[in-house]
């Protein structure tokens, strides 16, 4: 029972981290009431700079995709408890973004400021439905799982843990990576875009596209279903019609 209570205080500790790491990012990437933010008057040479950052968000890109992987998954649990398993992964994702923050280097150079108010509160806008977005897209898949919160609870109680069922709840019948799409809302959607800010967007919307490869190939193997939701409904613009949203319906009542 006390190694039960043991994982179970990790996880609620790697999520209490997890949004605090939310909270500070979205500062950071939104110039609001930090230190030091992504937009920040550059103090080391470019080439440097540039170096440096390639490699952060490098760390973060190889944590975040080998970590989820099935193989290493299933290396990492001779190691780590079951239950623990993706409030680890939590972790270790929290750990890169914090470095990430922490050493960022601030390169200048300002490709665009907004100075219109209607255009300033637009952008703002974008950015704040970018964040909603990728909440809402947790809770439409199981934010407790996701978080890995429904694993440590179940194994707190004594109760076997159950993969969650494909689902196209929501967005989900329109975009097939709404969480993706709000990510990119939030890189984009800057009043001020400085060089280092155009880097990151950048760097990390490829990185999405890349990882969308791995992650589907995951998902076709882990579900029937996905080959065909993935035929009818596309992957971040959400273009298409009703076509989509029966074809997804179907998928999801093939469970």
């Amino acid at each position: 029972m006390f190694n039960r209570i043991a994982v179970f205080v990790y996880g609620v500790a790697c999520y209490a981290v997890s949004l605090a790491t939310f909270i500070y990012m979205a500062g950071f990437l939104g110039n609001f009431r930090i230190p030091a933010s992504i937009d920040s008057s550059r103090q080391s040479p470019l080439a440097l700079a540039l170096l440096i950052n390639f490699a952060l968000i490098a760390v973060f890109a190889i944590q975040h995709s080998v970590m989820s992987r099935p193989w290493f998954k299933s290396a990492w649990t001779r190691i780590v408890p079951q239950p623990a398993e993706r409030s680890t992964y939590l972790f270790f994702s929290c750990a890169a973004m914090l470095l990430l923050i922490w050493k960022w280097q601030p390169m200048g150079g300002v490709l665009w400021n907004v100075q219109s108010y209607a255009g300033r509160i637009t952008l703002n806008i974008l950015y704040a439905a970018g964040w909603v977005v990728v909440l809402a897209a947790t809770f439409l898949i199981d934010h407790f799982d996701l978080f890995g919160l429904r694993q440590i609870w179940l194994n707190l109680v004594g109760t076997t843990y159950t993969s969650l069922k494909f689902r196209t709840p929501g967005m989900y019948r329109h975009v097939r990576h709404p969480l993706y799409l709000g990510w990119l809302l939030v890189f984009w959607s800057a009043p001020l875009m400085t060089s280092a800010h155009l880097f990151f967007a950048m760097v990390t919307s490829a990185y999405i596209f890349v990882a969308i490869q791995f992650e589907e190939r995951d998902l076709v193997r882990a579900h029937r279903e996905y080959a065909e939701y993935r035929e009818h409904v596309p992957m971040i613009i959400p273009i298409g019609g009703s076509r989509h949203r029966v074809a997804a319906d179907l998928a999801a009542n093939g469970d």
